[in-house]
C-alpha cells in the first residue's frame, strides 16, 4: 500500500509537470475533447472530493474504539482535515468553474484510500512496540500550524470576488505577496503532521506523495497566473519563500 500511494502520486505529479492537468479550479477546462466529457458543478465536486474520505475517517471512531492516544490522534487528525475542507465548499469558497468528472473520480478515491488506509494500518501496528523517537506530539503541532494556515489563505481567496464576480485576481495578503499557493504549503505541512502522528512507512508515503503533487500543481498555477496577468510580480514563488 505505501508504495501503491505514492507511486499513485507520483505518477499524477508527472503528468502535471508535463501539462496534464487535472481538471479542477483554473485547470477545469485545459483538456481536449471537452463534449464527450461529464462536467459537474465545482461545489457539487468538491464535496465528491472529500466526503468519502471524511466518513471513512468518521466511521472508524465506531469500527475501532480502542487503541490508544496515538490511534485517537489520528482518527482526529484525518477526521477532521477533511471535515474542514467540507465546510469550506459548503460556506467558504466561491466557484466560477466546473470539474471534469474523471478528475473528480480519481482525487476522491485517491482521498479515499488514503485516509481509510492511513487509519487502518495504523490498526495493526496496535500491539507492537512504539517508535524509539516519538514524534506524535510535534506531528499535531505541525498538523494543527497547518489547518490554521490552510483555512487562513482559503478564506482570504474567498474574499477577492465580489457577489456574483466570476474572474480570477492576483491573490493579495497573509503568504500571497512570497508564493502564489499558500495554501497548498499549509495542505503538505498537515500532512506532514498527520504522518509524525502516525508514524508508519504508509503515512509517510501519503505525505511525500502529497508533497510531490502539491509542489507540481503549484508551479503549474504560477505559470498560469503569468500568462493570465502582465502585472503578475515575478519575486512571487510557487510555493517555498525566496526557494520555488
Amino acid at each position: 500500500m505505501s508504495v501503491m500511494i505514492l507511486l499513485t502520486t507520483a505518477c499524477l505529479a508527472l503528468w502535471e509537470s508535463m501539462g496534464k492537468h487535472l481538471q479542477y479550479s483554473k485547470f477545469w477546462n485545459m483538456g481536449s475533447n471537452k463534449s464527450h466529457q461529464i462536467l459537474l458543478s465545482s461545489r457539487t465536486g468538491m464535496l465528491f472530493l472529500y466526503t468519502p474520505a471524511f466518513l471513512a475517517g468518521l466511521a472508524s471512531f465506531w469500527i475501532f474504539q480502542d487503541g490508544g492516544t496515538r490511534f485517537m490522534m489520528l482518527k482526529f487528525a484525518v477526521t477532521f482535515h477533511f471535515l474542514k475542507r467540507d465546510l469550506e465548499v459548503l460556506f467558504l469558497h466561491k466557484f466560477s468553474g466546473f470539474m471534469v468528472l474523471d478528475s473528480v473520480i480519481i482525487i476522491s478515491v485517491s482521498y479515499f484510500t488514503a485516509a481509510a488506509s492511513m487509519i487502518y494500518l495504523q490498526h495493526l501496528t496496535l500491539g507492537f512496540r512504539e517508535p524509539l523517537v516519538d514524534l506524535k506530539y510535534l506531528g499535531l503541532l505541525l498538523f494543527l500550524v497547518g489547518i490554521c494556515g490552510n483555512f487562513y489563505h482559503h478564506y482570504l481567496l474567498s474574499k477577492l470576488r465580489e457577489k456574483n464576480e466570476k474572474g480570477y485576481k492576483i491573490p493579495r495578503g497573509g503568504l500571497f505577496s512570497m508564493v502564489i499557493c499558500p495554501h497548498y504549503l499549509f495542505e503538505i505541512i498537515v500532512f506532514l503532521g498527520i504522518s509524525l502522528i502516525s508514524q508508519t512507512p504508509f503515512s509517510y508515503s501519503t505525505a511525500l506523495g502529497v508533497a510531490l503533487y502539491l509542489v507540481t500543481r503549484s508551479y503549474a498555477t504560477r505559470k498560469w497566473y503569468l500568462s493570465k496577468f502582465e502585472n503578475f510580480p515575478k519575486n512571487v514563488k510557487a510555493l517555498v519563500p525566496y526557494v520555488f
